[in-house]
């Protein structure tokens, strides 16, 4: 349900985006334990604010850790800096940004989306193959 919610639905790639640590590391605790995954199987980037620039290796160790993943998953963060028209309403939002977490398995994907389509009740052919 986590990923029927906050996941980008994608046919061959899993990507589930959010900022709680908890709830993050929940979902790839999940993905290890029922799809076996390996820690080479999944990839994270960290979604930023300007704020953060200057603890940027800070946060990308944080989640590193927190999902018990090697320095090899981490991808290139992304930094959104302040448009001239944004007045910096986003200072110290999210003291971690946010972090999405992407595995490329066809089969993990569509066993989630067939498992979504059960549980929901309904047919959306062009999640499965």
């Amino acid at each position: 349900m986590l990923y029927w919610a906050e996941g980008s639905k994608a046919r061959n790639q899993l990507q589930f985006c959010n900022s709680d640590p908890q709830l993050v590391r929940f979902f790839v605790q999940f993905l290890r334990q029922y799809f076996d995954l390996r820690d080479e199987d999944i990839r994270i980037a960290c979604y930023l604010f300007a704020d953060h620039i200057e603890r940027q290796r800070e946060i990308e160790r944080f989640w590193l850790e927190s999902l018990a993943l090697p320095n090899s998953s981490l991808r290139r963060s992304i930094v959104n800096v302040y448009s001239r028209h944004s007045k910096k309403k986003r200072v110290n939002r999210l003291p971690y940004g946010t972090c999405r977490v992407v595995v490329s398995k066809t089969r993990v994907t569509q066993h989630i989306f067939g498992s979504i389509q059960e549980y929901g009740g309904f047919d959306r052919p062009e999640w499965l193959d």
